[in-house]
């Protein structure tokens, strides 16, 4: 599969968590829930998939990624351990964990995703020459960038950890 072909697919993955973040609160608004073991398990999965994705994008696909990636990657990754252990020991309580990680990952990907739309608000020292912070590896749909397909993940994930600390 070509990285054009895997980037589509990451973009659609993006999108579907979009919508999936949706159902999930529309559920929750209308007193249907799934297991908390359950919620976890999907956030752990998504947690994975997010860290094997940007795994990809730079070992297999050579994709340089900028400061900014790294301090997302900062966040997924650990998460993704943090729910997977916390799946396996069934931790009720690996809410407290990952939902800080969560929120910090979907900021960083929020600041990442408008400096490719805004390149003047961050100062030209901050980001290497050979991998800027501006560059869209990806630009799919007219929209979705590899920050939006990370900050995707990083909120449904944040979202379904919110929903088990409900539950706990």
């Amino acid at each position: 599969m070509s990285l054009e072909q895997m980037l589509r697919l990451f973009a659609v993955a993006a999108l579907a968590c979009n919508a999936a973040t949706v159902v999930v609160l529309f559920r929750r608004a209308r007193g249907r829930q799934l297991s908390a073991r359950t919620v976890t398990g999907i956030a752990a999965a998504l947690a994975v998939g997010a860290t094997l994705g940007s795994l990809y994008l730079s070992e297999i696909a050579h994709l340089e990624p900028c400061r900014w990636c790294w301090f997302q990657r900062i966040a997924m990754y650990p998460l993704a351990l943090v729910l997977v252990i916390g799946q396996l020991v069934r931790d009720r309580g690996v809410y407290r964990y990952g939902l800080p990680m969560c929120v910090v990952g979907a900021a960083m990907s929020t600041w990442h995703y408008l400096l490719q739309h805004f390149p003047g608000l961050e100062g030209a020292t901050t980001c290497s020459l050979t991998s800027p912070c501006t560059v869209r590896y990806a630009w799919e749909f007219g929209f979705v960038s590899i920050p939006y397909m990370a900050g995707s993940a990083f909120i449904l994930v944040g979202v379904l950890l919110n929903l088990s600390r409900r539950r706990s």
